[in-house]
C-alpha cells in the first residue's frame, strides 16, 4: 500500500517535527554540555590556565571511553540509565537522553581541540594584565576560536540528523522510523527518496548558514 500525502501528509509533518525536536535539544543541551566539559579539558590540561592532572584525566579517559561506541549500541548500554531518568525506555525523550550524551562526549572534545588551537600570546597577554581564568575564557579564547567553533557545531548538526534516523528502534519517531515503516518497509521507494531529500535540504541549509556565520566571525 503506497503512502497518500493527500490524507497522511500530518504523519510526515509530524515525522520532520519530531526529528526537528530531537536535533534541537539534543545539540542544544548537549552541545552546552559539551562547552563546559571542552574548556574545563582546556584549562586544566598540561600548560592550561588551571593545570590539574586529576580532573584533565579523567575528563579525557571518560570521553575517550564512550567516544568509539557506535551510537546504536550505546543507546542499548544506557536503556537502565535512560530509564532512571527519563522514567521510559522507549519514545521521543528516551531517545533524546543517549543523543545528548553522546553530543556532549563528542562536543567536549572538538572544543577542546578548537581551544589548543589558540595563539599562546593570547592567553599570555590577557594574564600579563591580571584577568581572571573565566574572563580570559569568556572575552579573549572563546572569541578567537568562534570560527572554529561554529564549523564545528555545524558538523555536530549533521551527525545528530544522522543519529536522529536511529530513533525508531526505541519508538522515537523522526524521519528515519517514517521512511523505514512508510518507504522501506512498503516498498515505497518514492518516500524514501522524499524523506532523503527533505534530510539533504535541512543538512545543506544548516552547513551553508554554518559556513556563513563561520566567515562573518572570521572578518570580525
Amino acid at each position: 500500500m503506497k503512502f497518500d500525502f493527500a490524507t497522511n501528509g500530518g504523519i510526515f509533518l509530524e515525522a520532520i517535527g519530531t526529528t526537528l525536536y530531537i536535533v534541537a535539544v539534543a545539540l542544544g543541551v548537549g552541545g552546552l554540555v559539551g562547552l563546559g566539559l571542552g574548556v574545563l579539558l582546556f584549562i586544566t590540561r598540561a600548560g592550561g590556565l588551571r593545570p590539574n592532572a586529576v580532573v584533565f584525566n579523567l575528563l579525557n579517559l571518560l570521553i575517550n571511553f564512550f567516544r568509539p561506541i557506535p551510537f546504536i549500541i550505546f543507546i542499548a548500554a544506557m536503556g537502565p540509565l535512560t530509564l532512571a531518568v527519563v522514567g521510559s525506555s522507549i519514545g521521543t525523550n528516551a531517545f533524546i537522553f543517549p543523543a545528548a550524551l553522546m553530543v556532549s562526549f563528542a562536543s567536549a572534545r572538538l572544543v577542546e581541540q578548537s581551544l589548543v588551537s589558540l595563539d599562546p600570546g593570547v592567553v599570555e597577554a590577557a594574564q600579563s594584565m591580571g584577568a581572571s581564568t573565566w574572563t580570559i575564557i569568556r572575552t579573549v579564547a572563546i572569541p578567537e576560536v568562534l570560527a572554529p567553533l561554529i564549523l564545528a557545531y555545524t558538523f555536530l548538526f549533521v551527525a545528530v540528523v544522522d543519529m536522529s534516523a536511529l530513533a525508531g528502534i526505541v519508538a522515537g519517531g523522526g524521519l528515519g522510523a517514517f521512511a523505514l515503516s512508510y518507504g522501506y518497509q512498503r516498498f515505497d521507494w518514492a518516500i524514501t527518496w522524499i524523506t532523503v531529500a527533505v534530510i539533504v535540504l535541512l543538512v545543506q541549509s544548516v552547513q551553508y548558514l554554518g559556513n556563513w556565520l563561520a566567515r562573518r566571525a572570521l572578518r570580525r
